[in-house]
Order: structure tokens, then C-alpha cells, then sequence
């Protein structure tokens, strides 16, 4: 019974990949007439609202903190960016049918509108920065002793991209700039520790799903015990529930340790 349920399965197989030429969709050929027909400013049907418009092989969207991204269209299945997929409903010159894969149906119409078309083309994508520079200077005294903590938390360049479902169902990438955070710890002029923490640090910690899309947000003084000083690190997802909670302890001779305390 066994070798019959795998000569069916492999017979289903075959008959997929035949259908397909074996080829996945961003190796087969597009659907050039449906593609024409997307050309142009597209609203919501219900709200008027404009969602996107579609420029030759990029969809640009209304809102100033979504990327363009490129798009095809295989057999009756529309592709946005590199995790946005659509099956075409219904598709006529002026109107467009998308379901997603979670079922959700968004209707949408051409629009005619000049000024719309403008908006689109002057738009220019905004990087986020979810933090401004941040400084903590904090005090502590311990064993008679005074030491001065100072955490710096300051916005780089560099670049983390997160793949969002905006209001109109439609799957959009927005980038936002990481965080390199400061930390130095001085007994009155005796520098005790000095280092940048960056999100590289916590790859061992973070599953890298969640660490592509996180950012380095927080760090924040806890407490002065005998095993030094606490500090607690926040590796987060912008906009979203994931967040990882790092604790760091540096000796009073200066060494560091790591551990996990929550998600």
C-alpha cells in the first residue's frame, strides 16, 4: 500500500511540474497583457482611497514610508516584492481583483486622476528612526564607593527592512535605521568599561528570522551588586510584539557577561 500511496504522489508531482514547465514563478514567463493592464493609479474600491500605482516593473504606494517594489505577474497570480502574493480574482482595463493568501479580497479601480499620478511620482520613501539620541547619565554608590554610568543610544545608517500588511491588505516593505548603543562605566576618573553593543552581538540569542527585521532599541540601568553592574538590552521588531530582552552584567574588573532574560 505504501509503494502505491508514493507512485500517486510522484504521479501528482510530475503533472505539477509539467503544468509549470518546472520552472518556478520568477523563472517563468509573465503575463505581459496582464501586466499592461495594471499600468496606472489604483484606489480602493469602497474607500477611494489610492493604494498604488503601477510604473513598468514597480509598484509605488501612496504613504511615505513603504519602498517601491518590483512586480510580476505569472499565469493569474500577481508577485510584489519578494514575499507579496495575489491571486488575480478579476482583472479588466479599469478594475482589479486581489485576493492574498489569507484570503483577504481587495477591490480595486483605475484612477484618471492627474493630481493622484503626481502625488505618486513626487513621493519620495522615508527611512524611519525609531530613536533619537538618546543619553543616561546615572550615579551609583556601592561599598562606599561612587561610579558613574553612561549609556548612549545613537541612530546609524544602517538599514533594517520588515515586510508589513498596511491597511489595504497589500504586503509593503518599510526600512528603518538600527541603533548602536554606548556603554561606559567610570569610578571617578578610572574608566572601568568602555564598548559599542550592536544587533551582531545577539545572533547566538535572537532566531535570525527575528534579528533581520529587529533593531537595536533600548538599554537601560537595573542595579549594582556584588557581581557588578545590570544593564538590560531590548532587540525588537519595529511595530510588532517581538521583542528580546538581553541582560548584561560588567564586573567591577571590567568583564562581560550575557544572558538571556525574556521575550
Amino acid at each position: 500500500m505504501n509503494n502505491v500511496i508514493h507512485y500517486i504522489l510522484y504521479a501528482v508531482v510530475l503533472m505539477l511540474l509539467a503544468c509549470t514547465g518546472g520552472k518556478p514563478a520568477s523563472e517563468r514567463d509573465e503575463s505581459r497583457e496582464a501586466k499592461r493592464l495594471m499600468q496606472g493609479v489604483w484606489i480602493d474600491d469602497d474607500s477611494e482611497n489610492a493604494v498604488f500605482q503601477m510604473r513598468g516593473d514597480s509598484v509605488y504606494y501612496s504613504d511615505s514610508t513603504s519602498m517601491p517594489a518590483y512586480f510580476r505577474v505569472v499565469d493569474d497570480t500577481l508577485y510584489i516584492g519578494s514575499e507579496g502574493r495575489y491571486h488575480i480574482e478579476k482583472q479588466t482595463e479599469h478594475l482589479l481583483w486581489i485576493k492574498s493568501m489569507a484570503g483577504e479580497l481587495t477591490k480595486l479601480r483605475k484612477s484618471d486622476d492627474a493630481q493622484l499620478t503626481e502625488v505618486f511620482e513626487q513621493t519620495t520613501p522615508k527611512i524611519l528612526t525609531l530613536t533619537e539620541v538618546l543619553k543616561r547619565d546615572t550615579v551609583v554608590f556601592y561599598n562606599g564607593q561612587r561610579y558613574h554610568l553612561y549609556i548612549a543610544i545613537n541612530p546609524t545608517r544602517y538599514k533594517v527592512s520588515r515586510q508589513v500588511v498596511n491597511e489595504d491588505g497589500i504586503s509593503v516593505e518599510n526600512v528603518y535605521y538600527d541603533n548602536i548603543i554606548h556603554l561606559s562605566i567610570f569610578q571617578g576618573e578610572r574608566q572601568l568599561f568602555s564598548r559599542d553593543f550592536r544587533k551582531s552581538l545577539y545572533e547566538k540569542r535572537v532566531p535570525a528570522q527575528i534579528l533581520s527585521q529587529a533593531i537595536l532599541n533600548n538599554m537601560e540601568y537595573e542595579k549594582v551588586d556584588d557581581a557588578g553592574f545590570h544593564v538590560r538590552t531590548s532587540v525588537c521588531v519595529p511595530d510588532d510584539a517581538s521583542c528580546y530582552m538581553v541582560g548584561h552584567t560588567v564586573s567591577f574588573n571590567g568583564q562581560l557577561t550575557t544572558q538571556m532574560l525574556e521575550y
